[in-house]
Formats: C-alpha cells, sequence, structure tokens
C-alpha cells in the first residue's frame, strides 16, 4: 500500500517535472508581454511602485552596443533583456528559476536604453594637433623667425604659427594667422590656396545667396587679387577692384540677383581669367582642370583650383574632385604644375578631418600631406595627425608606427599616441612605463598624468587624475572619469557637482551629455531636457549614446515627463534666465522656441550671443549665419551681415552695414550694432558723444527688455568713461529695473568712483545672489574689498573658473609688492601652463625685468607678440628689454 502510494507520487511529481518547462515558458511569454505593454505605457507617464525608483547603475559596455543601432525605447529596452546580467535586467534563466512577478521599468530606464557609461569605457582622444613640450619657448622661436626671415620666408613660417596655436581653439587667433600668411604670400598657389581658406573659415558657403567669387571686399579674400604674382605688403589690407562694383550694387560681399541667376542656373560656377569673369557647368569645370593639367596652364590651374577650393565641403566627395586631389596620381600631376604643396593639403585635410575623421578620403589626404611635408615640423604634423585617423579606425598597429615616426621627427606629444596604440593591442604595462618615462624626463604637464592614468589602476590613477587637474583644470576627462566613478558607488548627486565644475567655465557636448544622464538617472527630467536642448545648440545633429541615438529622439522622450511650455511661457522663462545669468538654460529655452518657429531670425541672434558668452564661438558664427538666412527684410539682414564682419575682424564693413541698414529703417539692432563697433576703439570726447546719440536713438526703437537693458549698460559706462556718473547711475538702474542683472557691476564701478566702497561691494554681492553664473562677479567685488577680502573673491573666481586670468595676475603682483619675486613668477607660470595668455606673458616679462633676467623678460615677450605682433604695452616693453641686454647699465 505505501509502495503503491510512493509510485503515484513519484508518477505526480515525474508529470509536474514534465509540466514546468512548459509552465515556465508560457509564464515566460506572459512576461514578456507584460513588460512590452508596460514599456508602452511607461511612455504615457505611467506611476511606478515605489522600490521601482532605486537607481539601477548600468555598465556602459562599448562591445556590446556597438552590435546594434536601435533607436526606439521599445526596442533598445527589449535588447537589453536579450543581454542580460551585467546590466541588471533579469536572464531567461533568471525568470525560470524564480518566482515570476511583473517587471516594472522606471522612465529613467526608457529614456537610457543603453545604460550609464562605465569608468573603463571612457577614454580622452589623442588631440590631432601639435603640442609643444615647452609652448612658450616655442612660440618666442616663431616670433624671433619672423622678426628676422625674409619676406619670402615668413608665410610659411605664420602657417606654422596656426599649426601650433590651433590647439588653443581661438578661431579669431587663427584667423590673424591665416590672414597674416595670405598677406605675405609671393606665388599665385600660396594665395589661392590661402584666401580660399579664410573664406572657409567664415563659412561663407553657408550664407543663402553667395557664390565662390564672393569677397568682403579686401585683397586677402578675394579671388581676382589671388591670381596676381608678386608681393605688396601696403596694398594688402585696401579695398580689392570688386569693391566699387560691390559699392555700386551696395552689396559688398553679396553677389547681385542677376549675377546668382546667372551663376546658379543649372549648376554654374564662375571661374576668374585674368579680369574676365567665366561662367561654366561644374561635370564642364572639371574637365576644364584636366585639360589645364594636361597642358601645363598654371594659371587656368589657378582659376580652377580656386574654384574648387572655395565650394569646399561641398566638392570634397565628387569623385573626378577626389581623382584630383586624392590620389598620387592627381598630386604628381598637380606637382608638374606647380601646384602640389604642404599647403594645399594641410588645407584639404583640415576639412576632411572636421567633415569626416575616420573616412578613407581624410587618410588619402593625410598621405598627401606626408608625402608633400618637407620640414620636421610638417612631417611631425602629418604622422601625428594620420596617426589620430588610424586610432579612431581602431588601426592600432598601422597608428603606433605613424606616432613613433612623428615622435622621431621631434614631437614629443605623439608618445602618447604610441602609448595609446599599445595599450590598445593589450600592452598596458609599456603603455605606462612610457608616459612614465616622459614624466621623469620633461617638466610634467597635465596631459602626462591624465595619459598615465588611463594605465594606472585603483588610488593610482585617481591621484593621477588629481595631478592632471591641478597642472590644467581645463582637461574634461579627469572630471568626466572622478564623476562616473561617484555614479557607480550610487553617489548621483556628487556626480553632478563633479561635472558641474567644469561645465561651469567650459561648455562642450559630451559634458552635457554625461550631465544629462546623470540627471536622467536622478529622475530630474526638466534638468535633463535643459542640458540636451543645449547640447542640440552646439551640435544641432548630435548622437547620443556614443552614436545610437539622436539627441533629437531623447528630446522627444524626455517630453512626456516634462511641463510643456506655450510660446509666452517661453518668452517668461527666457527673461527670467537671462535675467538670472543662466546662460545655459536661457540657450535651452530658446532652441524649444526655435522648434515651433525654426525661421526667426531674432532668435537665432539671441542664440549667438549666448554662444558668444560662453565661448563658443563656432557655433555663434553658426547660429548668427541662420539668423542672416532667415531674416525676413533687407535691413534686418543687414544687420547681421554687418554682426558677422564685426566678428570675423572687418570693422569698417560693419560699420557699412550698420549704415546702409538705418538708410532703409531705423531699428534698434541697426543703431545698437553701429554705437558697438564705434565703441570698439579708445573714445575722444567726440565719438563718445556720438556714441551716446547712437544708443539713445536705439532706445527709441522698438525691442524687448532684455535688448534695451544691453543697450542702458553700454550705455552706462560710456557715461562713465566720460566722468557722468549721474548719468551712468540713471541708466544702471534703469536697466535694473527691467532685470538686465548685470547692471548691478555697473553700478558698483559708479558707487567705487564716488568713494563708496562699501555700497559698491553690496552691490556685487546682491549680483553674485542672483547670478548662476558667478565667476565674473566674485572677481569684480574682489575690487572693493581690503586684500584679505579680496583673496578670498578670487579664489572664488579661480574656482568657478580658472581661465579667467585676473585672479592669478592680482596674486602675483601682491606676492611682488611683498618682494616674494620667485613666487610670483611662479604664480604666473602655473597658470600660464594650461592659458597662455598675452596679459600674463607681458607681466611675467615685466617681472623678469624688474629682477635683471633679461633673457626670460626677452622670451616672454616675444612669446605674447607672437600671439600679438601689435601690442603696444608689449612692444615697449620688449624693446627697452633688448636695449638693456646689451648694457645693463642703461
Amino acid at each position: 500500500m505505501s509502495t503503491s502510494t510512493d509510485n503515484e507520487g513519484g508518477q505526480s511529481q515525474q508529470q509536474q517535472q514534465q509540466q514546468q518547462p512548459n509552465l515556465a515558458k508560457s509564464r515566460f511569454v506572459n512576461l514578456i508581454r507584460q513588460y512590452s505593454l508596460q514599456v508602452s505605457n511607461t511612455m504615457r507617464g505611467l506611476k511606478l511602485k515605489d522600490r521601482s525608483k532605486i537607481t539601477q547603475v548600468h555598465a556602459f559596455n562599448p562591445s556590446d552596443t556597438s552590435t546594434g543601432t536601435t533607436t526606439t525605447s521599445s526596442a533598445a529596452t527589449t535588447t537589453k533583456v536579450a543581454h542580460q546580467g551585467q546590466a541588471g535586467y533579469p536572464t531567461i534563466s533568471s525568470v525560470l528559476s524564480n518566482s515570476v512577478d511583473p517587471i516594472s521599468v522606471t522612465p529613467a530606464e526608457v529614456l537610457l536604453p543603453y545604460g550609464l557609461p562605465a569608468t573603463d569605457s571612457l577614454q580622452p582622444p589623442i588631440d590631432p594637433f601639435l603640442k609643444s613640450i615647452d609652448f612658450v619657448e616655442s612660440l618666442a622661436e616663431l616670433y624671433r623667425r619672423v622678426e628676422k626671415g625674409s619676406y619670402f620666408d615668413k608665410s610659411l613660417i605664420y602657417l606654422e604659427q596656426y599649426c601650433l596655436l590651433s590647439g588653443l581653439g581661438d578661431p579669431k587667433l587663427l584667423r590673424r594667422c591665416l590672414q597674416s600668411a595670405r598677406q605675405h604670400a609671393v606665388d599665385v598657389h600660396s594665395k589661392v590656396v590661402l584666401s580660399a581658406w579664410l573664406r572657409y573659415e567664415r563659412r561663407e558657403d553657408e550664407l543663402v545667396g553667395t557664390s565662390a567669387l564672393d569677397c568682403i571686399g579686401r585683397n586677402l579674400e578675394c579671388p581676382k587679387a589671388a591670381l596676381a604674382h608678386g608681393y605688396d605688403p601696403n596694398s594688402v589690407f585696401d579695398h580689392c577692384k570688386c569693391f566699387q562694383t560691390a559699392n555700386e550694387s551696395s552689396e559688398v560681399g553679396i553677389s547681385t540677383e542677376e549675377e546668382l541667376t546667372i551663376s546658379e542656373e543649372d549648376g554654374n560656377v564662375c571661374f576668374c581669367i585674368g579680369d574676365e569673369e567665366v561662367y561654366c557647368s561644374r561635370d564642364e569645370a572639371l574637365v576644364l582642370i584636366d585639360y589645364a593639367l594636361e597642358e601645363r596652364a598654371n594659371i587656368l590651374v589657378a582659376s580652377c583650383l580656386q574654384v574648387l577650393l572655395r565650394e569646399l565641403p561641398g566638392y570634397l566627395y565628387n569623385s573626378k574632385v577626389m581623382n584630383v586631389f586624392c590620389s598620387y596620381e592627381g598630386k604628381e600631376r598637380l606637382t608638374v604644375v606647380g601646384h602640389a604643396s604642404f599647403l594645399l593639403y594641410y588645407f584639404l585635410s583640415e576639412v576632411a578631418m572636421e567633415d569626416n575623421m575616420t573616412s578613407n578620403v581624410t587618410i588619402m589626404l593625410l598621405e598627401r600631406l606626408r608625402e608633400c611635408a618637407t620640414e620636421r615640423w610638417q612631417k611631425a604634423l602629418a604622422l601625428h595627425r594620420l596617426g589620430c585617423v588610424l586610432l579612431d579606425r581602431k588601426e592600432y598597429k598601422d597608428a603606433q608606427s605613424c606616432f613613433e615616426a612623428a615622435a622621431e621627427a621631434g614631437h614629443v606629444y605623439s608618445i602618447a599616441g604610441v602609448a595609446r596604440s599599445k595599450f590598445k593591442q593589450g600592452q598596458r604595462f609599456m603603455a605606462y612605463e612610457l608616459i612614465s618615462s616622459l614624466i621623469s624626463t620633461y617638466k610634467p604637464a597635465g596631459w602626462m598624468y591624465q595619459e598615465r592614468s588611463l594605465y594606472n589602476l585603483g588610488n593610482k590613477k585617481i591621484a593621477d587624475l588629481n595631478d592632471a587637474t591641478n597642472l590644467d583644470p581645463t582637461l574634461s576627462f579627469p572630471y568626466k572619469y572622478r564623476a562616473v566613478a561617484k555614479l557607480e558607488e550610487n553617489h548621483i548627486e556628487a556626480a553632478i557637482s563633479e561635472i558641474n565644475r567644469i561645465a561651469g567655465f567650459k561648455v562642450s557636448s559630451d559634458c552635457l551629455e554625461l550631465r544629462a544622464w546623470f540627471l536622467i538617472a536622478l529622475e530630474d527630467y526638466e534638468s535633463a531636457m535643459r542640458d540636451i536642448r543645449a547640447l542640440l545648440t552646439l551640435e544641432p545633429n548630435y548622437l547620443m549614446f556614443q552614436g545610437k541615438m539622436r539627441g533629437e529622439h531623447l528630446v522627444e522622450l524626455l517630453n512626456q515627463h516634462v511641463q510643456q511650455w506655450s510660446p509666452a511661457d517661453c518668452w517668461m522663462q527666457l527673461y527670467d534666465r537671462w535675467s538670472s545669468v543662466d546662460d545655459i538654460g536661457s540657450l535651452a529655452v530658446i532652441q524649444q522656441m526655435l522648434i515651433n518657429d525654426p525661421g526667426k531670425s531674432v532668435l537665432r541672434f539671441r542664440q549667438s550671443l549666448l554662444l558668444l558668452r560662453l565661448n563658443c564661438q563656432k557655433a555663434a558664427m553658426r547660429s548668427l549665419r541662420l539668423a542672416r538666412n532667415h531674416s525676413g527684410s533687407k535691413y534686418e539682414r543687414l544687420v547681421y551681415e554687418g554682426w558677422i564682419l564685426y566678428d570675423t575682424g572687418h570693422r569698417e564693413e560693419a560699420l557699412s552695414k550698420a549704415e546702409e541698414s538705418i538708410s532703409i529703417q531705423r531699428s534698434f539692432e541697426a543703431f545698437f550694432l553701429k554705437a558697438y563697433a564705434l565703441a570698439d576703439s579708445t573714445l575722444d570726447p567726440e565719438a563718445a558723444s556720438y556714441v551716446v546719440q547712437l544708443l539713445e536713438e536705439a532706445l527709441r526703437c522698438p525691442s524687448d527688455g532684455l535688448r534695451k537693458g544691453q543697450a542702458l549698460n553700454n550705455l552706462g559706462s560710456i557715461y562713465v568713461d566720460c566722468g557722468k556718473l549721474e548719468l551712468a547711475a540713471d541708466c544702471y538702474v534703469s536697466a535694473l529695473k527691467i532685470k538686465h542683472t548685470r547692471a548691478h557691476q555697473g553700478l558698483a564701478r559708479v558707487y567705487h568712483l564716488k568713494n563708496d566702497r562699501r555700497a559698491a561691494y553690496d552691490e556685487m554681492a546682491k549680483l553674485i545672489d542672483k547670478a548662476q553664473n558667478k565667476a565674473s562677479a566674485y572677481e569684480k567685488r574682489s575690487e572693493y574689498c581690503d586684500r584679505d577680502l579680496a583673496n578670498n573673491d578670487l579664489s572664488m573666481a579661480s574656482q568657478f573658473d580658472p581661465l579667467r586670468t585676473y585672479p592669478y595676475r592680482y596674486r602675483a603682483a601682491v606676492l611682488m609688492d611683498d618682494q616674494r619675486e620667485n613666487e610670483a613668477v611662479e604664480e604666473l607660470t602655473r597658470a600660464i601652463a594650461f592659458k597662455p595668455d598675452l596679459q600674463m606673458l607681458n607681466l611675467r616679462a615685466a617681472f623678469h625685468e624688474s629682477m635683471g633676467d633679461f633673457s626670460s623678460a626677452l622670451r616672454d615677450c616675444q612669446a605674447a607678440l607672437c600671439l600679438d605682433q601689435n601690442h603696444k604695452d608689449t612692444l615697449d616693453l620688449y624693446n627697452r628689454t633688448q636695449t638693456q641686454a646689451i648694457d645693463p647699465r642703461t
């Protein structure tokens, strides 16, 4: 009986075991259905269980995410169920073995379909430009060569200067280098390439209604002037021959309507042959250059080359153009007629790298650049850049060879590329040894410790990153790594605070994206939306999650979790953020407004102003060009063209545009532009009075409070300079009434000039309380207090923005006054290492002169003059120091 019962129980257990897989499968199917349903419901704002709100940090594994490109949230989430385990989601085996509960999906998990990055996935790029081991000495040596070189050599020296200064990321400084190179160019080939390069830097091709032959009325960028052989330094900054013709149509720099009809019809292009303009179709222009090359017609080749270069980047991927430029045979054909050069391929490879870093076109152009290199710096640049591209293409062995050759050519920074290539090939210890050797051999720099941190572990890695930040606080990687490390420890607020340290003074897409991820994990969707919108202002086509999701798509997902604003709400939000000196927040609001009204040029213009404040000059100029393209009237277009000219160093042309706009329609922006351009120089009483009249005229014209507040602030500044303190105070008070918060600074200055330092200090305290960006306010307040309080304020200013140079100069001056000369020099030296600023170089040169160290003083003067050869104070100091170096008794 008992045996029978046991057999029955055994049979029952056996049947249950046979049924379990089927039941489990059925449960799993139901589970997947529930999961999919919840993903859909989440997009409609599903309320979640409390237990699901615990933040889960998911490792970002490039090897996993590289296999899929799905961007929709539901598909991405389903993919995560398949991968499992490491991302924190249940696997199939865990579903079959555990009791089945419905899976709850938080909005954060839907918004972060690829998880959050892990520290192991973070690496800084190898910078694709030359980086000197002693930057100041390199600048000084370049200036000495400019001083001693013949006019035949100077053009190439200025090109080397452009190469050396590229790492500073200052478009205006780089433009001056190209202008100087063009000014001293002698041969037609160099003139053609450099004038096209200058046009490319202004992105003239993005302006609607322009042709390849348009110029701004100056010889430097004129296509016709470029075809004239010879050096004429006296006329190079004069108006070109096109200027008179353009003036007759009142459209300097813009083609007339008739010309546009001719040039754009059927894809036509225009050649300059002498003083003649010849129109033909483009699939003909390319035939013509082949003919010119076969006949070895030098000037005709130059004319054809000019058309192709001035149409960049549009022509870059044309197969026939690629045959001309990219192939070895094409380069040899250009060499025969004197039109293959390092300069040409430097320009072409620069365009290609900016457009697509890892394309085959980029590789071929860099190969040609290497073949044309003759001097050591040229070989180093070509090889180093080729190494950077190959590294990005994951061709590590070839990349290592290029970096090693660049290092042999004298470029020490390329050793970082060698180390990275070895690391990618599994040679961590060898990479560590290479960088450690650099640190022991040369004066340590921030990038050295940053690079070594990749090959270090644990606390030593963090120590290297901290050393990197201390030596160079502008490096973004250490902040990003420390932030993600804090995130992995579930300290999200600390992670956000860490990334805020650099985002507060150096706005970049990657840091904004990282902060947005953290904010989503924290379920602060409003702030995350702010950062994503600001990011899309910097890079409209940005791809999130290492290229796997369009930024615009993430905005659509976030829209489900944030409050929606009407146009009126947006204007109120913009007003509040602008008033609180919240530039990132203001950018985000404008980006949202532009989605609803993309053609509103005034919004694009406001966008450009904010981007300039954030030192994002390329993005600012793009916004300004869009404002010009979307302008609804001629007088408005002229104003934006005027700002474009002003921001690219053409003040007179900007004034001309403002005056023409005023002649058509009196407007706030036209008067403001004219006043601003005129005030950008030392004003005598008569000129100052005229600027006051212009600003008063601007204030009589219709505008909103944001811009009128700026005009009142500028007017107050002019009154202060003229000694009219009561009028200035009235302007600042009026500006504050319409919430122009920066007017506190002007009012403080008035109080200070009235010998009321306490009132000035209190006024700046109000600005500090209101402003999101506080660095400049702390810096300015330091002028209105005693030394101890001033040092505290300047320390705060440096903490918020280490790129501000006044705090270093002040502290150095105080040390010098206390006769602590070596400490004063060291204070400046630490800052110059990551911010080679002209004023700091000038001040350090003055310190060296006072200490009798004339060789160091001369070096610093030369370096400063390499940045601005016309800086009067430095020129005076340089001449005086030269005399003292020859005869110390003087």
